[in-house]
């Protein structure tokens, strides 16, 4: 298989200030592994004889919020430019950001701890059936897996499930046993699915003016169609109080849960979101 060396602001920065040999990690930080790089006079030459000119790091070292990789002796962008813009964002673990919107908090925590905020609420078990509906880098899949759990993540953007495959901490979702991979539109998808399937549904949908249809009352209605008797919703909603309109997003998604018949609905400000069950 041919090897991925990653690059990023960090590790660009320091081949610059070293010479000779140098122990660096390729990998974003996924694993404690280092290659040994060679820091020649005008160019790094990496383990698979690939060779990257000192301008070019200059140019990565000033940039930090891509993330570039190596592969058969040329240098990429972790980016698609097609209908929208699409990249990794070198925090640790990376998010991705599509035009200009980053999917996973970042200042307040990393994106893995955001994650993991989501997944507590919920709190899925060894044996548990999981819906994740929409998968981004697939942290939600592959964290609840890793608590035993067996999990259908659904994605519908076929360039982010490349950013995913791309991307070394996606790697579990398309290796894990207990994780399964839809693409799809989740509204869709979910009408496939045998009623009381899943113990629990992670729901962390788009902005509402990105997909409106994944906050409506007939969504809603699936997710408690296809959740068993005691199945517990994570719904993310954001932060409701920069906005007004906010507000009312968050009071709407109570109603319409509440409609469709969840009981228990109440706000979990550290996630951003709101749980329910179904009694």
């Amino acid at each position: 298989m041919e090897e991925v060396y990653f690059l990023t602001f960090r590790e660009a920065r320091k081949l610059l200030l070293s010479k000779g040999e140098v122990r660096a990690n390729l990998d974003l930080r996924k694993t404690n592994r280092s290659h040994v790089v060679i820091v020649e006079e005008d160019k790094v030459i990496f383990p698979d004889g690939s060779e990257v000119e000192k301008d070019l790091l200059k140019k990565i070292a000033k940039d930090d919020s891509t993330v570039y990789f190596l592969r058969g002796g040329h240098l990429y962008k972790a980016a698609i430019a097609t209908d929208g813009f699409y990249k990794l964002v070198p925090t640790i673990p990376p998010t991705i950001e599509i035009n200009g919107i980053r999917m996973h908090r970042t200042k307040e925590v990393n994106p893995l701890k955001d994650t993991r905020n989501k997944i507590e609420t919920v709190n899925p078990k060894e044996g548990e059936f999981v819906l994740d509906t929409c998968m981004g880098l697939g942290y939600t899949a592959i964290e609840s897996a890793k608590r035993g759990a067996y999990v259908i993540t659904i994605e519908k953007d076929p360039n982010v499930i490349e950013l995913a495959r791309l991307n070394p901490w996606s790697r579990e979702v398309f290796t894990s046993q207990n994780i399964q991979l839809i693409q799809g539109d989740a509204f869709e998808v979910v009408k496939k699915f045998n009623d009381e399937s899943f113990d629990v549904v992670i729901h962390d949908p788009p902005r509402f003016s990105l997909a409106g249809q994944l906050y409506s009352e007939e969504f809603y209605a699936e997710l408690f169609r296809i959740l068993k008797p005691k199945g517990r919703l994570f719904h993310y909603v954001g932060n409701p109080g920069k906005k007004y309109r906010r507000k009312d997003l968050q009071k709407g998604v109570r109603e319409r849960l509440r409609n469709v018949g969840f009981k228990n609905i109440k706000r979990v400000d550290e996630a951003l979101g709101i749980v329910a069950s179904k009694p």
